[in-house]
C-alpha cells in the first residue's frame, strides 16, 4: 500500500481540472491513430502529445518488444527484470499524454522480444519470425482500428534493425488486415477486416548519436504544426512530449529543449483516398460526430442525433470547469449517442460502431470525473499468494453521497471477491484459491480508460438519470505471486578445473511462509543441509561445462522473487525460477592481484571477480580519494564516469595510479557518459559515433587476434578461438574510434559485409604502469557465465 507521503506526490502531480479536462479534450476527435516502434522509448511523444490532447484523437502505442535486451542507467537490473521496468516506465509515458499501449511482445522468453542489437530488418525477423510479428500487427490493426498508422523510424541502412524490421511489418499489415482471407482466425475471435486509412512514414532522419540513416528521409507531403499551447497546463505540446519521456529513465531519457518543436513533417505514404495534397492530418477522415453524420445515405434521424451529440460534446467543452454544466451537456450527449446505437443501419455500425462505441465510454469516464465519483482504490497487500487473502478497498469521492454508486471487481483467475461494506467506501475480501494460478509478469496492454493490471474496479453510478460506468486502477498492481521467494548466495559457482577444493557453502535465504527447501541435482553433485546453510559438494573428479542444481519448495519448483521499486514508476517485481548453476572451467588467476573496482551500479563485474576467487574492494568516494596504491589493479564498470561524480572528480588521481605502475581498466562507455576523450582516458581515446557503426552485433563474428603475443592475451590464460565461442547478444559496442599511439589494438571483428574494427581492446604502457579499454561485453558475457569471458577478464586485471 502507498505510503502517506507517496500519495501526496501522486496527488501534487494530477490535479483534479487537469485530470477532468483530459477526459473532456478526448471527445472532440473520433479518430485514432497507431505509432509504431520497436522498443519503450521509441514513441514520438511531442507529436503524439499534440495528436492527443491538442487534436482529442485517441492515440496508441503499439510497441513489439519490452526493451529487455537494453542498457539500464538506473540501476543492475537486465534482461527480464528491465523488461519489467521498461514496460512499466513506457505504462508511465504513455499516462503523461493520455495514449493507450498495444504491447506486442511478451518478454524474454516470446520469440518478439529484444535480443540487443541488429543492423538490418532481415536479421531481426530471423529471430522474430516476420510471418509472427505482421501476425500480430494484424491483429493489433483489426482489434484497436486505428484510421492513422505512423512509425517512428525508416527502413534504410543506418537504422537499428528492430526500427526497420517493425517499419516494415507495419505496412505489410495493412494490406492484410484489410484482406477478409488473410489469418481467417481472427474472425472467430469476433475481429473482423480493418482498413487503415493513411499509412506515414517520418519525413526526418533517425540519424544522431546512434544510428547513421544512410539515406534522407522521403519528401515531406504534410508538416504536422502545433498550434498554441495545452490549455489545462499551459505547456508547449512537445513539453509534454518530455513529460512523457522522462518516464523512460532507465534510459536516461527526458531533456528539456531551449525551443520546444513545433512541427513534424510526414510522408504520406499509402492512403485510401489518395496521395493528393494535404492541408490537415485529419482530411478525408471521420473525424467528429459531426463528419460522421455527413456520410452518404445516412438516415436523417441518424445524421441528426450524431449531429446533437457533438453539439452538446462542444457545450460541456466551452462548459469548462463548471462541473454541473458539464453534467449535463454530457447527460444530454449520451442519451442522442444511445439512439445511435439503437437505430443507425448496420452498414454503419460496421464501419464506425467502435467510434461510438468509445466515445460512449470516454463521456461516461467525463462525466464521473465530473461528479467526483472516485477517489482511489488499493488492495492490502497488493501482493497476494495462493491461498492468501487481502482486502480492497475502494474509497469513493465527495459527489458520490448523494448519488447511486456500485462496485465491481475484476480479479485475477483463481481470486474471488465478497462485499463486504459499500456505506461511505466499498470495501471487498479477496481470497485466492490454492492452485490460483501465478500472474503473468507482462501483460498484454495498457488503457487511459483504466482497467490496468490483473485487478481493477468497475465504478457505476446514476447521474442526472444515467448510469454512467468507469473502471479504474488500483494504487499499485495487483498480483498473484509465489508464497515464498528463494535467493541463493552466491546462485552461481565457479569452479576452477583441477581445484583441491570439493565443497562450496551456500546459503538458501528463504521469504514467505516457512516450507521446507530441497533440491534436485544432477549426477556428480550433491547438497547437504548444516546448521548454517548448505554446502554443494561434488562427488566425481569436476568436468568442464556448466551444470544446474534445481532447488525445490515443499516438493515445487521454487521461485526468486526480486522486488523493484523506483520512484517513477512504483513497485512492482520480478520472479524467475531459483538456480544454482556451477561453471566448471580452465581458469587461472593473475598472483599478487588487488583490485579496486568502481561501478556505477550498472553492472555486476566487481561480484564475478571476487567469485574468481580475485581480492577485490568496492571503491567508494572515500577509498576513491585515499591511498590508490596499495591496489595493484582499479577496474571502472561500465557507464561510471557519466554516473559517478566522484570518479569524475578523481580521474586524475587514476592517471597518476597508472604512471606510478597501476593497471586501470576501463570497460565500455558511451561519449554521453561524461566521457571527455582528452581528459578521462589516461591518453586519448575517442569513442565512435554514431555507435551503430562502431559494434559488432553478431555474438559469433570472428575474432583475429591483432598481437597474439601481448601480456594481456597469453597469460595466465592463453587465449585461443574456444575463448570467443558461445559468446551471448554481441562481441561489443561503443567501440574505440581513434586512440593516441601509445594504446595498442589486441583484437579485430566486424560484422557480415563490414570492415574490420579494431577498438574492442586496446591497452597502452604509459609511465610505470597501464591502461586498457575494452568495448567487449564482459558484463553481460560473465552473467551468461561464457567461459571465455571469465579467462579474458582474469587476464585483463593481471597487474601492470
Amino acid at each position: 500500500m502507498l505510503t502517506a507521503r507517496e500519495r501526496i506526490e501522486r496527488q501534487m502531480a494530477d490535479p483534479s481540472l487537469v485530470r477532468l479536462h483530459r477526459k473532456l479534450s478526448r471527445l472532440k476527435s473520433t479518430v485514432t491513430m497507431m505509432n509504431t516502434g520497436a522498443h519503450p522509448d521509441d514513441e514520438q511523444n511531442g507529436m503524439l502529445a499534440w495528436f492527443r490532447l491538442g487534436l482529442g484523437m485517441r492515440v496508441i502505442i503499439a510497441c513489439s518488444t519490452r526493451g529487455e535486451g537494453g542498457q539500464n542507467a538506473l540501476g543492475p537490473e537486465r534482461l527480464g527484470p528491465l523488461g519489467v521496468i521498461r514496460s512499466r516506465e513506457l505504462e508511465e509515458a504513455a499516462r503523461a499524454i493520455d495514449s493507450d499501449v498495444s504491447w506486442l511482445g511478451h518478454g524474454p522468453t516470446d520469440p518478439v522480444h529484444d535480443f540487443g542489437f541488429s543492423k538490418d530488418g532481415d536479421a531481426t525477423f530471423t529471430r522474430w519470425g516476420e510471418a509472427r510479428i505482421v501476425e500480430r500487427l494484424v491483429r493489433a490493426y483489426r482489434m484497436e482500428r486505428p484510421d492513422i498508422v505512423i512509425p517512428t523510424f525508416l527502413d534504410v541502412p543506418g537504422q537499428h534493425g528492430h526500427h526497420r524490421a517493425m517499419t516494415r511489418a507495419a505496412e505489410t499489415a495493412i494490406t492484410l488486415a484489410a484482406d477478409p482471407n488473410a489469418y481467417t482466425e481472427h474472425f472467430a475471435e469476433g475481429l473482423k477486416p480493418w482498413m487503415v486509412a493513411k499509412y506515414y512514414l517520418p519525413a526526418w532522419s533517425g540519424g544522431g548519436d546512434t544510428y547513421d540513416d544512410e539515406v534522407p528521409p522521403p519528401d515531406t507531403t504534410l508538416t504536422v504544426v502545433a498550434d498554441g499551447r495545452d490549455p489545462a497546463t499551459g505547456a508547449d505540446y512537445d513539453r509534454i512530449g518530455e513529460w512523457s519521456r522522462y518516464f523512460h529513465a532507465s534510459q536516461g531519457m527526458g531533456r528539456w529543449p531551449k525551443r520546444p518543436e513545433t512541427a513534424w513533417e510526414l510522408h504520406l505514404k499509402l492512403s485510401v483516398a489518395g496521395s493528393h495534397g494535404e492541408r490537415s492530418i485529419l482530411e478525408n477522415l471521420p473525424a467528429s460526430l459531426s463528419l460522421l453524420a455527413d456520410i452518404r445515405n445516412l438516415p436523417t434521424n441518424v445524421a441528426e442525433a450524431l449531429r446533437s451529440a457533438d453539439a452538446a460534446i462542444s457545450v460541456a467543452l466551452a462548459a469548462f470547469p463548471d462541473r454541473d454544466a458539464i453534467i449535463d451537456a454530457l447527460t444530454e450527449a449520451a442519451g442522442w449517442l444511445d439512439a445511435v446505437g439503437t437505430v443507425a443501419p448496420e452498414g454503419f455500425k460496421e464501419l464506425h460502431g467502435h467510434r461510438i462505441v468509445r466515445k460512449q465510454r470516454e463521456i461516461d469516464a467525463a462525466i464521473l470525473e465530473a461528479a467526483a465519483i472516485f477517489e482511489r482504490a488499493y488492495a492490502d497487500p497488493p501482493v497476494i499468494s495462493p491461498g492468501g487473502t487481502a482486502t480492497l478497498t475502494v474509497e469513493f469521492g465527495e459527489g458520490a453521497s448523494d448519488q447511486w454508486v456500485g462496485v465491481l471487481s475484476v480479479l485475477p483467475s483463481g481470486v474471488s471477491s465478497s462485499v463486504q461494506s459499500l456505506a461511505g467506501e466499498g470495501v471487498l475480501s479477496l481470497t485466492a484459491a490454492a492452485d490460483a494460478p501465478l500472474s503473468s509478469l507482462y501483460l498484454p496492454a495498457w488503457s487511459a480508460l483504466g482497467g490496468n493490471g490483473h485487478a481493477h474496479v468497475e465504478v457505476s453510478a446514476e447521474i442526472g438519470g444515467r448510469i454512467a460506468t468507469g473502471t479504474f486502477d488500483l494504487e499499485e498492481p495487483f498480483a498473484v505471486m509465489p508464497a515464498q521467494s528463494l535467493t541463493l548466495l552466491p546462485d552461481a559457482l565457479l569452479v576452477p578445473l583441477g581445484t583441491k577444493q570439493t565443497e562450496w557453502p551456500i546459503e538458501a535465504k528463504l521469504t514467505g511462509i516457512d516450507a521446507p527447501v530441497s533440491f534436485k541435482t544432477p549426477a556428480g553433485w550433491m547438497m547437504k543441509k548444516t546448521d548454517s546453510g548448505w554446502i554443494a559438494s561434488s562427488t566425481d573428479a569436476v568436468r568442464p561445462g556448466l551444470v544446474e542444481l534445481e532447488p525445490q519448495i515443499g516438493g515445487r519448483a521454487a521461485f526468486q522473487v526480486t522486488p523493484i521499486a523506483y520512484r517513477h514508476i512504483g513497485r512492482t517485481a520480478f520472479r524467475a525460477p531459483a538456480t544454482l548453476k556451477i561453471l566448471s572451467i580452465d581458469l587461472k588467476l593473475p598472483e599478487g592481484a588487488r583490485i579496486g573496482y568502481v561501478g556505477g551500479g550498472a553492472d555486476r563485474v566487481g561480484q564475478w571477480l571476487a567469485r574468481m576467487g580475485l581480492d577485490v574492494t568496492e571503491l567508494d568516494a572515500q577509498s576513491l580519494s585515499g591511498d590508490l596504491s596499495r591496489f595493484t589493479t582499479i577496474v571502472v564498470g561500465i557507464f561510471a564516469f557519466g554516473i559517478r561524480k566522484d570518479l569524475a572528480a578523481a580521474t586524475q588521481r587514476l592517471h597518476r595510479f597508472v604512471e606510478e605502475g597501476g593497471h586501470l581498466v576501463t570497460l565500455y562507455h558511451r561519449p554521453t557518459d561524461g566521457w571527455d576523450p582528452n581528459e578521462t582516458p589516461a591518453r586519448r581515446i575517442e569513442i565512435g559515433s554514431p555507435s551503430l557503426r562502431w559494434r559488432v552485433t553478431d555474438p559469433r563474428a570472428e575474432v583475429t587476434v591483432l598481437a597474439p603475443d601481448h601480456v594481456l592475451l597469453k597469460g595466465p590464460n592463453a587465449i585461443g578461438p574456444e575463448d570467443w565461442q558461445g559468446w551471448d547478444k554481441e562481441r561489443g559496442l561503443y567501440f574505440v574510434s581513434r586512440w593516441d599511439d601509445a594504446y595498442e589494438p589486441l583484437l579485430a571483428m566486424h560484422d557480415a559485409d563490414e570492415q574490420p574494427l579494431k577498438g574492442a581492446l586496446i591497452s597502452a604502457a604509459i609511465g610505470r604502469g597501464r591502461h586498457t579499454h575494452t568495448s567487449l561485453v564482459l558484463h553481460h558475457q560473465l552473467d551468461k557465465l561464457v567461459p571465455g569471458a571469465f579467462r579474458l577478464m582474469a587476464n585483463l586485471v593481471q597487474p601492470a
